[in-house]
């Protein structure tokens, strides 16, 4: 086992890998920028080394630095936490190739899953099934609009590097095409060094619906159930639950042995998410995630399998200490993204925090690393905490997580809890009845609503 991680992340994630390595004995290193030398998985590391400015590109991204301060400080194994660097095929490879272990997926796993046009043909060829769109990436408009006309409009032009929905546009007949397919690769150009785009048929009224997996280097690979993340703003997840509530037994065994057996396949080792559309009762591939997710709480609550420590023993060489058959679900969990945002505009709301409570209570777990005094950074990315909530049903657990909203207090910056304790309301929402576009339209029909009350 190794006696030494260093953590190359910032914010919850660092300090949720800083207690998964306390309570393994195993001592830790957080790298920070200088924005965040006062973070609490700083304070609560055995060591620190600050790796450079605020801006991510001079510090959390920069490569020769973090192996510096693993180098220095004698680690093992790197854990790159989520984001930044945690699907850099080139980082995962310097890692290995300096002398540590890197704690996620093999270089080559992250390279086929981290290029969208690739992924699809590796998961194709295994069986999965994929939405019908272009075979590869679309040279030019020209190609695209052939292409599109075989596949049907309306149809959705993506990005193949990347995510968070930029360079992603929605094309709905042939007159707005070529507009669409050049705002989708100068975006995507923009964000990623890398316009190439690929198409696929849009799907309406689809429930995203992903598999958290699980493989050793012994052949062994698992699924821990799915989770339901429909819930999305600009295709960025809000609210995630676990199980589905729209799935049957029958589909939920489909598709999570479908998603295993492909992991098995490929020799997949460490945690990952394979990412679904749902709709008429069919599952398309969507992407892989070759890293843990932010919503892992979730599968932790009702699997009751700490992903974050069998992530750790599986990059040390163990065997996973369970089979399929052995993993029991519990109940139903739900993980609220709060950000440091306007719950109206959205706009980030960095700042000082004057006040802080954490909700608690049976079944409520607040993941997050801000206290009172802590200034949120402009900087990074507006999360500031994940409540996460488990109950026997999922009623009981609507309930829990309208209370658990009620009882955090965070002042000082605004926060989107607001926006949350709304969604909790929503009839529709607590009855099941949603996909990726109900939020969106939720937001419009209340905004049309308040301008008729104000005129």
């Amino acid at each position: 086992m190794f006696k030494k991680i260093l953590i190359a992340n910032r914010g919850e994630i660092a300090l949720r890998v800083v207690r998964a390595c306390k309570e393994m004995g195993i001592a830790t290193v957080v790298v920070h920028s200088t924005a965040d030398a006062n973070g609490m998985a700083v304070r609560m590391a055995n060591e620190s080394v600050c790796i450079g400015p605020p801006p991510s590109r001079q510090s959390y991204l920069n490569i020769p630095a973090i192996l510096t301060a693993a180098s220095l400080t004698g680690a093992d194994a790197i854990h790159p936490g989520i984001g930044f660097l945690s699907e850099n095929e080139e980082f995962a490879r310097m890692v290995e190739e300096h002398g540590f272990t890197f704690i996620g997926p093999t270089p080559e796993h992250i390279a086929s899953m981290g290029d969208k046009a690739v992924a699809k043909d590796t998961v194709k060829a295994l069986g999965l099934p994929l939405i019908p769109g272009s075979p590869g990436i679309v040279k030019d408009a020209d190609e695209g609009l052939s292409l599109a006309k075989e596949i049907g409009f309306p149809v959705l032009i993506k990005a193949v590097a990347g995510g968070g929905g930029k360079g992603m546009k929605v094309a709905r007949s042939e007159d707005e095409f070529r507009s669409c397919f050049t705002m989708a690769s100068s975006e995507a150009k923009a964000a990623f060094g890398n316009g190439d785009v690929y198409m696929e048929k849009y799907l309406s009224n689809p429930r995203h619906i992903e598999i958290q997996l699980l493989g050793d280097t012994h052949g062994n690979a698992v699924h821990l159930g799915e989770r339901d993340c429909s819930i999305q703003r600009r295709h960025q997840k809000v609210i995630e639950e676990g199980p589905s509530p729209i799935l049957t037994p029958e589909q939920r065994k489909f598709v999570g042995d479908l998603a295993a057996s492909c992991a098995r396949k490929m020799g997949y080792r460490g945690v990952g998410t394979m990412e679904f559309l749902f709709e008429d009762g069919k599952f398309y591939f969507l992407e892989m995630n070759t890293r843990l997710q932010v919503e892992h709480p979730i599968t932790e609550m009702i699997t009751g399998v700490d992903l974050v420590r069998e992530q750790i023993m599986v990059a040390a060489g163990n065997k996973l200490p369970f089979r399929q058959e052995d993993i029991k679900f519990s109940g139903h969990a739900f993980e609220c993204r709060i950000n440091a945002e306007n719950p109206a505009t959205f706009m980030p709301s960095p700042g000082k925090i004057t006040r802080f409570h954490a909700p608690g209570g049976l079944g409520v777990r607040m993941d997050s690393a801000i206290y009172e005094g802590y200034t949120v950074p402009s900087t990074y990315d507006s999360l500031v905490g994940k409540l996460i909530v488990h109950a026997k049903t999922r009623e009981e657990g609507l309930m829990r997580v309208q209370r658990a909203l009620e009882e955090t207090i965070i002042e000082g910056i605004q926060t989107n809890i607001p926006l949350h304790e709304r969604i909790i309301q929503e009839p529709d929402f607590r009855a099941g009845k949603f996909n990726i576009h109900w939020l969106e339209k939720m937001l419009a029909r209340q905004k049309e609503e308040t301008k008729k009350a104000a005129s």
